[in-house]
């Protein structure tokens, strides 16, 4: 990082003297021709705010603090803006003899106030005047405005008296707080300073309860709307929670109660103790900086920290890649480090305002509300107390006789259902270093924590509350290795912690049976999981592996082990934790992109879990792990998927240990489908024939009611021409589900693939069958741009749809429609490396190939036409998706029916689709003018 700068006086980036005598001097070199003063003054002050603008920006790219930066912006636009009012009243509006009417005072108000500005933040001005206005104030202001928008800026204005300062302050608490902020810039001293009396006699006094609520209410529906969690990986610097607007709300609150002359004053209040003061203006100074970078890196007011700009951020910070940790992953991380501590900067600032001010809810100082002192009870606990509905301590000394307290009172608020109360959050916050090796294995607080894990009542909630007071990484050091850390990729939206946390919570949800609508088999079998330990701590621990040596999995089975026998967990379960915590991938690669309808895969699957508790055990962390994500990751089409693997693997399983998987799975899907074709034949004569050329694998994998619509579906085929095709949504699956019958040729897959693409859809998933006779029946999960089922919302697209797949299916030619970017925007700043795999052991009878590279419309399209390029056909395809990033795989055969044996065939085939997805690499869409590419993280 580049050495820390120290600060520069303003006098040596603007001379307000000198700024002054030139403007004076424009002035009278253009006596009597006002647009020629107007125009020599305007490119004046131009140059001085050109100069003290990347004086700025040149200190901030070579080490000045965030803090600085912001002052000095604004202390730059002080300048201009008092030298303008200076120039307008002397030389065009002079009053020679001003009346009591003509005072005038400006003063910044809102952010400007606060004397710390961004690049190209909006700057707020108060024309504060002591009457009715007349029309020599009217003119200076006019004047001004204009002046201003001519040099760029962007002006919040207002013109008001004393009197409608007050009055409008007290309706409205936008306005009570931009004068709160308020700082005189220039003007009559005495007007600016009848304001700021008046404002805290009539107005500030006796109002601090009303004044907090309304602040912290503004709060919560802020980051409602901006992301309620400070882990999004995409934050927004100055909205979102734990950044800009954060830690000025806690600044208003403090200077409303304890009023002070200037802001910085704040910081020397009692109400925060020098650790905290410390962590504040580190956290504004971090944040400042972001804010600052983000602003002259887009040449405009951008507060979101986006995945382009991020790689971009990183770099002019300072930040470089260390081992295997790029660049912009550890500034990231900081950025959440920093988001982290200003979440417990609110709650410490909350226990201070809680000595003087009594609150009755347990909703932290989110609840501001008048009342009396909370009600102290007793419980069984020595040196534990309820307080107005939310635990506390006798004091720190608790934690200083006995550290496993320091667990207690997390396991204790759970066992209760109470929050914590801030003096109890922060004294754990400060008491941190109690928690030493010795704590980490003592017996009892190993229990208290494992219970509180496996056994709590709400444990995302409660678990999040002992990672934001830091004592879940220090008990858990394998866990406090992830904490902070984000992934460089739009597959996560959240944090490592955040996410591994939230799949915690799913599990809990799970046992609690409160998601059955949403996954009906996961809640159904966690009665029968006999170790709910080892699930739960597999969970906590499974993505402690990102970044390790060996690979995520390998890593992460070393971390589980530890931390495990710290914990003193039996040696059994110590190596079940570890063996799920290495395998928690395994289950849904298998449903995903793998074929569970070919017996050779079930069976793979089987003798990789060995028994059913370990496939329970993986099943529910497989879909906690997907859903926790982030929004829109998880799906019924991948619960659909999920399902059917977990289903033939158990038949697998109570066909006894000593038997051969793969004809166990053989025998179960004959049965099935002899009893399915029983059913359809009975429902449907005329499908007689149909029953009789479809594989086996095929009605395993479709309801009674499919089965007789395909059947239609074949014969009008026969009948109209070659293909027919119906499309429906289906709710379950999250998709349209479009079913293609068509006569059976190469490149049929690859046709219907460019058709979809053409109509904007995007194909989640697709089943390929083929009967004896020759005839594809092709079944295609899409969605559209936005994640929702295509035609959902607009049936006639379906049958659009419909007709063109009936088209491609007879060989016509496909018209290509032009398709919005929309999303392919985002993944501009993600260099992706692509990768060709060709498997011919996953399979007894197909090759099976995955592709992997920059998803996009099309792609699925592109690769299916190289295989069909390369004498293939699709057996079936698997298509599956990570952010930016598309896994496609499919089962392949030759012409003759068989495997891809030929090594000379095999190297030509990867060639030719790593050219293709080259290709799709080199079309990729472009960054922002002037930003580079940084590697995407592949971890999952």
């Amino acid at each position: 990082m580049p050495r820390r700068l120290r600060p520069t006086p303003l006098e040596h980036v603007v001379d307000g003297h000198a700024l002054r005598a030139r403007l004076s001097a424009a002035a009278l070199d253009a006596i009597g021709d006002e647009a020629a003063q107007r125009a020599r003054a305007i490119d004046i002050l131009k140059q001085a705010l050109f100069r003290g603008r990347m004086i700025a920006k040149e200190r901030l790219e070579n080490g000045a603090g965030g803090l600085e930066t912001a002052r000095l912006l604004s202390g730059v636009t002080d300048e201009v803006i008092t030298a303008l009012y200076d120039f307008t009243t002397v030389h065009v509006f002079r009053a020679r003899n001003p009346t009591e009417g003509e005072r005038l005072a400006l003063l910044a108000v809102g952010g400007y106030g606060r004397a710390t500005l961004a690049p190209f933040s909006d700057i707020d001005l108060l024309f504060l005047r002591p009457y009715k206005q007349t029309p020599h104030v009217e003119s200076v202001i006019e004047y001004m405005l204009y002046a201003l928008w001519d040099l760029g800026f962007k002006v919040g204005h207002a013109s008001r008296t004393i009197e409608e300062c007050v009055r409008l302050s007290k309706e409205d608490f936008t306005i009570r707080t931009s004068i709160l902020e308020a700082r005189r810039l220039t003007g009559d001293e005495r007007l600016a300073a009848d304001l700021k009396k008046r404002f805290r006699d009539e107005v500030m006094k006796g109002t601090g309860q009303q004044f907090v609520a309304a602040k912290l209410k503004e709060r919560d529906d802020r980051q409602a709307r901006a992301g309620a969690s400070r882990y999004m990986v995409e934050p927004n610097v100055k909205e979102g929670k734990g950044g800009l607007r954060d830690l000025h709300t806690l600044m208003w609150i403090a200077e409303y109660l304890h009023p002070v002359d200037a802001p910085e004053d704040v910081f020397k209040m009692e109400v925060f103790s020098g650790r905290e003061t410390k962590a504040f203006i580190r956290a504004f100074d971090f944040l400042h900086a972001v804010r600052a970078h983000l602003h002259f890196t887009t040449g405009r007011p951008e507060e979101r920290l986006t995945f382009d700009l991020q790689p971009e951020i990183a770099r002019r910070m300072g930040y470089g890649d260390r081992g295997d940790a790029p660049a912009v992953e550890r500034f990231m991380r900081r950025y959440f480090l920093i988001a982290k501590e200003v979440g417990a900067l609110t709650r410490a600032f909350s226990a201070k305002l809680e000595a003087e001010h009594f609150k009755n809810e347990p909703k932290g100082i989110s609840r501001f509300l008048p009342g009396g002192k909370p009600k102290r009870k007793a419980l069984d606990a020595p040196g534990f107390y309820e307080d107005g509905g939310r635990l506390n301590i006798d004091g720190p000394e608790i934690f200083e006789t006995d550290p496993v307290n320091l667990i207690r009172l997390f396991k204790i608020a759970d066992e209760r259902d109470l929050d914590l109360h801030p003096d109890a959050f922060t004294a754990v916050t400060r008491n941190l270093a109690l928690i030493t090796s010795k704590v980490r294995r003592d017996p009892e607080a190993t229990r208290a924590f494992l219970d509180l894990l496996a056994r709590g009542k709400r444990s995302y909630r409660t678990l999040t509350l002992m990672n934001d007071a830091g004592v879940l990484g220090r008990f858990i050091p394998e866990f406090g290795r992830v904490v902070a850390q984000m992934q460089f990729n739009m597959y996560h939206s959240y944090t490592v912690d955040e996410h591994t946390l939230r799949a915690v919570g799913l599990i809990g949800d799970m046992a609690a049976g409160r998601l059955q609508d949403d996954h009906p088999l996961a809640v159904s079998i966690m009665p029968l999981i006999e170790d709910r330990e080892a699930l739960f701590l597999a969970m906590l621990l499974h993505d402690t592996g990102k970044g390790g040596v060996g690979g995520q999995e390998k890593a992460g089975a070393r971390s589980a082990r530890s931390a495990c026998e710290r914990l003193g967990v039996e040696r059994s379960k110590v190596e079940l934790v570890a063996w799920l915590v290495e395998n928690h991938l395994v289950m849904s690669d298998f449903a995903q992109k793998r074929d569970v309808s070919d017996p050779g895969t079930v069976a793979a699957f089987a003798r990789i879990v060995e028994n059913p508790e370990r496939l329970r055990l993986l099943l529910v962390i497989t879909v906690a792990d997907i859903r926790a994500v982030g929004p829109g990751v998880w799906n019924g089409w991948k619960g659909q998927l999920l399902r059917e693997l977990y289903n033939a693997t158990e038949a697998v399983f109570r066909g006894g240990r000593g038997s051969d998987a793969t004809a166990n799975v053989q025998r179960h899907q004959e049965a099935a489908a002899a009893a399915a074709r029983e059913t359809l034949i009975a429902a449907d004569p005329a499908a007689k024939g149909w029953a009789a050329a479809m594989e086996d694998a095929y009605f395993g994998a479709f309801s009674p009611q499919d089965l007789l619509d395909h059947a239609a579906l074949a014969r009008r085929a026969a009948i109209q021409g070659g293909a027919a095709a119906e499309g429906k949504v289906n709710p379950g699956a999250n998709a349209a589900e479009i079913v293609v019958a068509a006569k059976d040729r190469r490149g049929l897959f690859a046709d219907l693939a460019l058709a979809i693409s053409s109509l904007g859809g995007n194909v989640v998933g697709a089943r390929v069958f083929t009967s004896r006779q020759g005839q594809a029946l092709d079944v295609f999960y899409v969605q559209d741009v936005t994640g929702a089922p295509l035609g959902c919302e607009n049936p006639r697209a379906l049958r659009r749809l419909a007709d063109a797949l009936e088209a491609a299916g007879r060989g016509e030619g496909v018209n290509v429609e032009a398709r919005r970017g929309g999303e392919l925007a985002r993944t501009a700043a993600f260099a992706i490396a692509p990768t060709v795999v060709i498997d011919n052991e996953a399979s007894h009878e197909a090759t099976v190939v995955e592709a992997s590279g920059r998803d996009r419309p099309g792609l699925l399209q592109a690769l299916a036409r190289t295989l069909a390029d390369n004498g293939l056909s699709i057996q079936s395809a698997h298509i599956d998706g990570y952010g930016e990033r598309a896994v496609d795989a499919f089962y392949v055969q030759t012409a003759e029916g068989g495997k891809l044996a030929d090594g000379r065939k095999v190297s030509a085939l990867k060639s030719d689709l790593l050219s293709a997805l080259e290709q799709n690499e080199a079309g990729a869409p472009s960054t922002r003018p002037g930003l580079k590419r940084a590697r995407a993280s592949v971890a999952r």
